[in-house]
């Protein structure tokens, strides 16, 4: 099922730019091309490495000594960078792109570089409870973005997004198209079988968006509003900022601002 947002309205009220969301981007792309750049079975080898193997992770088995890299622990991290082809990037990628700056937004460049880990942390935890003795390497960023999406999803559930469904380019609601995201991959899990769906971590998918949608809650900054409760619908693009309630008397000569990038 295509559901893939490509652009959104939300604006950035915080930071200028989503600095960590691009270099992030970065980071996998040149992963994958370095990838790319290696013979087949050094390209395997380096998956085995870098990827999370949840029966490494937990101690249950060990990499030949020629192939580990890392601690089991840290391929949690170095796992999220790893992609098993274009499409696999690509997808990710764009959902990154679309939604991240604005999660970003609400917490700060650093908080983000640590809610983005921390949510992939445990969504590459979810899938590996799910089947601990896998020796099968899981590897992509799609757990971490699941948590971005979670957050978004607390943060601007009203928020209008350009989206592709199949073959049909329309603007819907955030809570629309997240949750129909969400559902496929409850349906996806519940349809797959010993932990795993035709290559697909599902579970990464759905314990990063719970952590996501969780962390968001603690970690936002302090003035940033849940639900989009600043924010008050005049169409199904045009948003106006309803102006919060403060101690400072001339805080409420401020008029509000279309939302609108």
């Amino acid at each position: 099922m295509a559901i893939i947002p490509l652009s959104d309205d939300t604006p950035l009220r915080r930071i200028r730019f989503g600095y960590v969301t691009v270099a992030v981007i970065a980071a996998c792309v040149g992963v994958f091309l370095y990838q790319l750049s290696l013979p087949e079975r050094d390209g395997q080898v380096f998956v085995f490495a870098f990827g999370a193997i949840p029966s490494v992770v937990f101690g249950m088995a060990e990499l030949p000594a020629e192939v580990a890299e890392l601690p089991g622990w840290a391929t949690l991290v170095s796992s999220m960078f790893l992609h098993g082809g274009l499409m696999h990037l690509g997808g990710n990628m764009l959902f990154l792109w679309v939604l991240g700056d604005n999660v970003e937004d609400s917490l700060g460049h650093a908080r983000f570089v640590a809610f983005y880990l921390i949510a992939g942390i445990l969504a590459a935890l979810a899938h590996a409870a799910v089947d601990p003795g896998s020796e099968i390497p899981m590897i992509g960023a799609s757990g971490a973005i699941s948590g971005v999406i979670g957050a978004y999803l607390v943060l601007h559930p009203k928020a209008p997004i350009k989206t592709l469904i199949w073959y049909f380019i329309i603007w819907l609601p955030a809570w629309v198209v997240l949750g129909l995201w969400m559902g496929f991959q409850l349906l996806s899990a519940a349809m797959a079988t010993g932990g795993e769906g035709g290559g697909v971590a599902w579970w990464a998918h759905i314990g990063g968006f719970a952590a996501g949608a969780v962390l968001i809650v603690f970690m936002r900054q302090r003035d940033v509003a849940l639900f989009d409760r600043d924010y008050v619908a005049v169409d199904h693009r045009v948003l106006v900022t309803r102006p919060r309630a403060k101690k400072d008397r001339h805080s409420a000569a401020r008029k509000p601002r279309p939302w609108g990038r």
